[in-house]
This record gives structure tokens, C-alpha cells and sequence, in this order.
């Protein structure tokens, strides 16, 4: 499964994109869209370079997704998962209630599962509004809605 041109353009949005290396709320040197990987200060790229960082993020994400989940997913519910892990991390995929719910796949677990998706909206253990919003607009795409107005 790749990710769809909705899931691109939920992470476009939420991460924009910057041509030179910044901190984040988390304090982690980014570029592009929200690469991490590698990047110190003081680093440049082009607009080219952060699509094919992009690209190749995605596709290690994607990566992770199918090798955790053990259930189909429709393709709005990975857009969402791919949302969420490119900017949490597959090692807190990995160990989250959100997957264990995913995997659990009964009727009470899926369920839970927007709720799980909007509970990580921390940063530097601050509530940040920028990834309220994010979540919700995962929540939303998860479960199949418009998050566009997010």
C-alpha cells in the first residue's frame, strides 16, 4: 500500500515546508517537510531535494505500517497512520495503544482508535495547538470525514 494524495497533502500541510535546517517544537534540527534524518544546523536543500526527502520518508514509513499492522486498512486509515508516524516516529507506532488497537480489530477497538490517534498532542510535554489540529485532521481522515478545514 503507498500512500495517496491526500495523505501527501495532510503532511504538506501540517509540516510546510522549509529550505534551511530549524528546530522544531521538539527541539530536533528538520528541513523540507519534516525530514529529520541527518540534519544539522546550518543545512540548505531545494525545493527538489525536500520532495525526494519526502518521498523516501514516506516510503520507509510505509515500510513500517505494513510490517506492524496485521490487519487491512482502507486507504484513508493508512493516509491517516501515515500522517501520524511521519511526524511521531515508528518507534512510538510501535509501542502505542493506537496500534494495539488497530491490531486488536474488533468493533470496541476501532472505536478507540481516533481517540488514541488524538491523544499524542505533545510536544516538550506542552500541548501545542498546531498538532491538536493535525490530530484531529487525522481523527477525521481516519474515520473517512472532510479535515481539509481543520
Amino acid at each position: 500500500m503507498k500512500t495517496s494524495g491526500e495523505g501527501i497533502a495532510l503532511i504538506k500541510k501540517f509540516e510546510g515546508c522549509k529550505l534551511d535546517a530549524y528546530q522544531c517544537s521538539a527541539g530536533v534540527w528538520t528541513i523540507g517537510f519534516g525530514t529529520t534524518k541527518g540534519v544539522k544546523e546550518g543545512a540548505t536543500c531545494t525545493q527538489d531535494e525536500a520532495e525526494a526527502s519526502l518521498a523516501h520518508d514516506l516510503f520507509q514509513f510505509e515500510q513500517s505500517i505494513l510490517k506492524m499492522v496485521d490487519v487491512p486498512l482502507k486507504q484513508n486509515e493508512f493516509d491517516a497512520l501515515i500522517s501520524w508516524i511521519y511526524n511521531l516516529g515508528a518507534t512510538n507506532f510501535s509501542e502505542s495503544t493506537l496500534l494495539r488497537r488497530i491490531n486488536d480489530n474488533n468493533d470496541s477497538s476501532r472505536a478507540d482508535i481516533p481517540y488514541q490517534i488524538r491523544r499524542w498532542n505533545r510536544a516538550g510535554g506542552k500541548v501545542l495547538d498546531g498538532l491538536v489540529r493535525r490530530r484531529e485532521a487525522e481523527a477525521l481522515l481516519w474515520q473517512g470525514k472532510e479535515w481539509i478545514n481543520v
